[in-house]
């Protein structure tokens, strides 16, 4: 898309989406230190419980660095973020030419890598849900 005012509306709308989900991500963390999630259901096998953790856990990373990797190459590209137009945040480095070309195929890749972990997720839940009939689902709801 070519740059024009409508681009960088879009850009500024993509960007304070990430920011939100980077907070609301970090409140979440915050609150799960706090609440143990309830156990696994006996019936899962051993696979399915190492998988059920390493997703998890590989969600979290991801949600928690593809929206501060964005950060960084906004500040990398030299493009002050102010979120939702009224609040200034701080440049998460200097303006660096190398530095964001490096970054900007990592933070596509962390996003793509997101969006896939998180639709394998939601088709486990739903397998789990309507082919093997159990409680998993609405556990999670």
């Amino acid at each position: 898309m070519p740059l024009s005012p409508q681009k960088i509306h879009l850009i500024n709308y993509h960007k304070w989406t990430g920011i939100t989900v980077l907070w609301l991500s970090l409140a979440r963390i915050l609150w799960r230190a706090r609440h143990r999630p309830p156990q696994l259901p006996a019936t899962l096998t051993v696979w399915e419980r190492d998988a059920a953790s390493a997703s998890h856990a590989a969600l979290y990373v991801l949600i928690i660095a593809t929206p501060l990797l964005g950060w960084c190459l906004s500040s990398a590209l030299g493009f002050p973020l102010t979120y939702l137009g009224r609040i200034p945040l701080p440049n998460l480095g200097s303006k660096d030419k190398v530095l964001a070309e490096f970054l900007e195929p990592v933070h596509l890749a962390f996003a793509w890598s997101l969006i896939t972990l998180a639709a394998l997720h939601a088709l486990a839940a739903l397998r789990h849900h309507f082919v093997l009939r159990d409680e998993i689902l609405r556990r999670i709801l």
